[in-house]
């Protein structure tokens, strides 16, 4: 792992640190869950070897350019991976946005939650960003019901290029330090 990456953050029940090659079981499975399928699109990874092809491809990347980027979230109790959160720079939204995925299995346990939580923290105090933004299909509601739980608000219906589905978003400004 690079040097320059940051450290592994933790929240009370999680461990977050950069997503890698040793994620690849991981990501495969993610990205080839139903709700990964339905809700964000077939990323056509089938194997073990298009898995860390897609991380070294679409998530090393960013995490060398800026130092933030996609998160592997680890279960403190078994050290068992359960997914990911991050923040993204993509083409076409203005602005960094908020993402997550988790296995089916660790659904509505609020891991997403707590993940989240501190991924939008560290957004405002360690990675020095003024505004995170999150978009979601029209017909996703429990990562609308995470976003609005989250603080941030829905602004308007977007698409992004080379995108035919309408998507919500939504933005959160850095809260002003208290008094």
């Amino acid at each position: 792992m690079n040097s320059s990456y940051p450290l592994t953050y933790e929240t009370p029940r999680l461990y977050l640190r950069p997503t890698d090659d040793n994620d690849a079981r991981l990501i495969l499975k993610l990205l080839n869950s139903p709700g990964w399928i339905k809700y964000i699109g077939d990323r056509n990874v089938h194997n073990l070897e298009e898995s860390k092809a897609y991380i070294q491809e679409r998530m090393t990347p960013q995490l060398d350019r800026l130092g933030y980027g996609n998160f592997t979230l680890i279960k403190k109790v078994d050290h068992t991976p359960i997914g990911t959160c991050g923040l993204y720079d993509r083409e076409g939204l203005d602005g960094v946005d908020i993402g997550f995925a988790l296995l089916p299995e660790y659904h509505s346990k609020g891991y997403a939650f707590e993940a989240a939580h501190k991924i939008l923290s560290l957004a405002w105090e360690r990675f020095g960003l003024h505004k995170v933004r999150a978009i979601t299909t029209n017909n996703n509601y429990p990562s609308q019901a995470l976003i609005d739980k989250l603080g941030l608000k829905f602004i308007k219906n977007i698409m992004l290029p080379n995108d035919t589905e309408t998507l919500r978003l939504y933005e959160i400004d850095k809260p002003s330090p208290s008094h």
